[in-house]
This record gives C-alpha cells, structure tokens and sequence, in this order.
C-alpha cells in the first residue's frame, strides 16, 4: 500500500532529499551533507510536510554528530528553527536528544532516525484502515487539501493515505484537490501522486471550494496536520480554516488525520499555536515574474487554525476520537 515515491533517502553519510519544489516538471535530489543543508531545505520548502520535515531532521543531527559529537545542540537549535509550527519537528528532535543522552552513540541515533522514519510509514498504514472505515462503503466523494501524501511523510500519507486505502478498497469514486496557494502543493504534488495511484482527481482552485459543495455532493473534506492542541484545534496548510466552514455549511464531514506526534497537549488551544508568515514575495512573484505591482505588501500566513467544534473525526494510528475534546484526546494520546 506505500507509495514509489522516496521523497527521503538515508544514505549513511549524506541524506538525499527530493526537491519537491520542482514537480511535477522535473525529479531531482538535494545531497544534504550537514545540519545546515537539512535546515535550508527545510526553510525553502524542499522538503515539507509534518512529518517529512521531522523525519529530515533527525537524519539532520545525525548527520551533525558524525562531523562533531559535541555539536548536537547547536545543530538542533537551527533545525528546530527552520519551521516553527510543525510539532512534528519539535517531536522528532526531542526524541533524538532522549537518545543522544542515554547511549551517547552515533550508531544508536542513527537507528533513532532510521526508527522513525519507519515508524511513520507504519503508522500511515495504520491511520489509512482506521480512516477509511468511516467513508461510506462505496460511491464516497471527498475533497482533499495540501499535499500530505508519500512526498510528506515516510511513506504512504495521512489523509492522502486515508484515501489511498479507502480506493483500494473500493469505497472511493471521486477526488477532488485544491490547487493550495503560494506554493501549489495540491496542483503540483498531491494530483501527481493520485495520478500516479490511478485514482480520479478533479483539480479546483482554493477559491471555488464552496462552490463545488454548493452544487456537488461531497461526503468527507480529509487533511492532515502540522499541530494538534490539547483541545483539538488544529493548524494545517493556510486555507483549511474556510474548508472546515464551508464543509459544516454543506452538509459534509471533516476529518484532521495525523500522528500522535503531531499532538501537543501542552499546547492548550489554538491562540496558543506559533503561525509562520513567510516573505511578500511568495505571494507578489511567481517563479522570479511580479504578479502584483511594485512595492504591494503581502499577507502571507502558511497555516490557519481551525477549531475542534468544526472537526467531525480525527484519526490517528491509535485511534478515532468523533468530535474531538480534551479529555478525548487525553484518554487517546495518554
């Protein structure tokens, strides 16, 4: 059920990351020899996804030990600032410094990293059984956004892995993915990898979601997530926030799938979640060309936050928990 798609290679003493801010047009690798070229790829976005990202950098300070075994902290402060919202990242690196402070061995971290690269493919397969239980039995239309498929995890995807599984088993007839604006993520990676799948996919521009509810049943809105709060809200990809509206609007579900590393339940609530605004200029300019006049200013948020009352399931590996509350998450993520 995983994907062809290696978005993340370990190869000992580099780690080799596809550049997907290249796709679909052209496949190539970025040889990342350092912490700093893990964290740079990180920042430009040639590796993203939650869980992707937290993958790269526990290779990351691998990578940083073998060059210097005193350099761990140094490496993982400028890892960690490289996205400041996805948990996943944080997650990762604290389990590597469990590990670095307990064995104090390279080949030990090594492992870690290897560990939870192919822990995350196992825990995809796990929330993509889980996930598609709740679609209907055949016939399920959905509309999915992002990408968060194989290119953002260790293989086979959060809510693209619900709807990988939920094909297969015959429950799916149609898909629908927004284009994802600034970067294009759904136009450029998720139609790809569910062309790759041969499942049917309809693209549709962020805008003209409501619209396509308004006049087209659609059963399940599914996306992943960069962080879940104690109390269910959650951040994801700017724009989810005015899916999860006009779902509740239209009659259709909406269902957050993620890891339980994605969950931080020290985080209260939303407010209490860090939200990346990036450069103008991903917004005024499109591939080095100006889209807007000389001198617009921009508000460019990555993520939006988007309440628990609007969540109608969240899936994870240990779990379905239906409208999402505190103590609900509590008694699931322990």
């Amino acid at each position: 059920m995983s994907s062809a798609v290696q978005p993340i290679v370990w190869a000992r003493d580099h780690l080799r990351l596809l550049d997907q801010r290249l796709l679909p047009a052209e496949v190539r690798y970025l040889e990342c020899r350092s912490p700093g070229d893990v964290a740079d790829a990180i920042h430009a976005m040639a590796v993203r996804g939650a869980p992707a990202i937290g993958i790269a950098a526990a290779y990351g300070l691998v990578l940083a030990l073998r060059a210097d075994r005193d350099g761990f902290d140094a490496a993982e402060q400028m890892l960690a600032a490289s996205r400041p919202t996805a948990v996943n990242l944080r997650w990762a690196l604290e389990r590597m410094r469990r590990q670095w402070a307990s064995h104090r061995d390279i080949d030990a971290l090594e492992a870690e990293a290897v560990a939870i690269q192919r822990e995350d493919l196992e825990q995809n397969l796990r929330m993509g059984e889980l996930g598609a239980a709740l679609l209907p039995d055949r016939d399920a239309r959905v509309l999915t956004h992002c990408n968060t498929g194989a290119l953002a995890t260790g293989g086979h995807g959060t809510a693209l892995g619900v709807i990988r599984s939920a094909y297969a088993q015959g429950r799916i007839s149609q898909v629908f993915n927004t284009e994802t604006r600034p970067w294009l993520q759904g136009a450029r990676l998720t139609a790809w990898e569910l062309m790759q799948d041969g499942i049917p996919t309809r693209l549709l521009v962020d805008g003209a979601a409501a619209h396509l509810m308004h006049r087209q049943r659609i059963d399940w809105v599914i996306v992943g997530a960069d962080r879940i709060a104690a109390n269910g809200d959650t951040a994801n990809k700017i724009g989810t926030y005015a899916l999860a509206l006009a779902a509740r609007a239209h009659g259709a579900r909406f269902m957050v799938v993620a890891p339980s590393g994605t969950f931080d339940l020290r985080c209260a609530d939303g407010a209490s979640i860090p939200i990346e605004e990036r450069p103008d200029e991903e917004l005024t300019m499109y591939r080095g060309e100006p889209v807007a006049p000389a001198g617009c200013r921009a508000f460019n948020p990555v993520f939006d936050v988007t309440p628990a009352h609007l969540i109608d399931a969240v899936v994870c590996e240990r779990g379905v928990v239906l409208q999402p509350t505190a103590d609900k998450l509590a008694r699931l993520i322990g």
